[in-house]
Order: C-alpha cells, then sequence, then structure tokens
C-alpha cells in the first residue's frame, strides 16, 4: 500500500475526527493542513462546520499506527 505524506510544503497534515452526539463513536471527517496545531484546529473547525458536533479531534497524520493494513 502506498503510504500518505504527513508532511507537504505547505505544512502537516492532522486528520479529523468527530462526532454528532457523546455517546457516539468518532468519525474521520477529513483533514488539513497546516504549519501548527493550533492553525490546524482553526482550519478543521472552520472546513468542517457545516454540523454541530459534539466532539471534534485533529490527529498529526504521523502519530496514526496502522495495526491493520487494507486488503
Amino acid at each position: 500500500m502506498t503510504e500518505l505524506p504527513a508532511r507537504t510544503p505547505e505544512g502537516e497534515v492532522y486528520e479529523v475526527f468527530a462526532k454528532f452526539k457523546p455517546e457516539e463513536p468518532l468519525h474521520h471527517v477529513g483533514n488539513v493542513i497546516a504549519t501548527h496545531p493550533e492553525l490546524a484546529s482553526v482550519y478543521a473547525a472552520t472546513l468542517y462546520n457545516e454540523w454541530t458536533w459534539s466532539e471534534m479531534i485533529i490527529v498529526p497524520r504521523r502519530e496514526i499506527v496502522t495495526l491493520i493494513e487494507p486488503a
């Protein structure tokens, strides 16, 4: 499998996860590219503000550990 880049010339890639209701699991909703986590937070909140989320988190792509590769 081709590994996705963790960094681009514009900055680090952050994966965005969110959920509608507190009892739901987090779902991957997309990603943003930023030079700092604070800026990534602003980008994510702005870009994915179409819905009312109960929780939203960002994770640097480089920190994600794959346990099972897709077939």
